[in-house]
């Protein structure tokens, strides 16, 4: 598999030579009609984890990488305040746990909560947080902006393959 485009959040591994445009760290950055803004967080053990904003056909997607401390800095609160999808990581020992990655989830916003980084027992916890009616467990996601404009914080859970 190819890619155009591959965002490391905590720096480059072996793949990254065969894998199109790599982007490894804060800055701007624009490929193909695609924006993507990398913002500086902390990631396990302390290391830097780049947290990513990706604009593209009218939607703002966030990518938060392997966040491991909630508190945001107020410039990276402020530039991902209008999120459309946030892709982020639940329950990994080293990560945001699934309470405190649900009440960043929800004050950022989002149309769209994309967990990652989960086990069965801390995705079970992340849902418990809200409202359980509002998750939607799918092999595959295609979304357009318009289909967004009514969703408010739902959790879309992507099927392992």
């Amino acid at each position: 598999m190819s890619a155009d485009i591959t965002l490391f959040t905590t720096g480059r591994n072996e793949i990254a030579e065969k894998s199109g445009f790599i982007i490894d760290g804060p800055g701007e950055y624009e490929i193909k009609d695609i924006f993507i803004k990398g913002f500086f967080s902390v990631g396990p053990n302390k290391k830097i984890n780049t947290i990513y904003l990706i604009s593209f056909e009218g939607m703002n997607l966030c990518f938060l990488g392997a966040l491991s401390d909630a508190a945001l800095p107020d410039e990276t609160l402020e530039a991902i305040e209008d999120v459309d999808i946030l892709f982020i990581p639940i329950g990994n020992s080293d990560m945001l746990g699934p309470a405190s990655a649900y009440k960043l989830a929800v004050s950022l916003e989002p149309s769209v909560i994309i967990p990652m980084y989960y086990t069965k027992e801390t995705l079970g916890q992340f849902i418990k947080e809200g409202d359980e009616e509002r998750v939607e467990s799918l092999d595959k996601f295609v979304v357009k902006k318009k289909d967004l404009e009514d969703k408010e914080c739902e959790i879309v859970v992507l099927k392992e393959e």
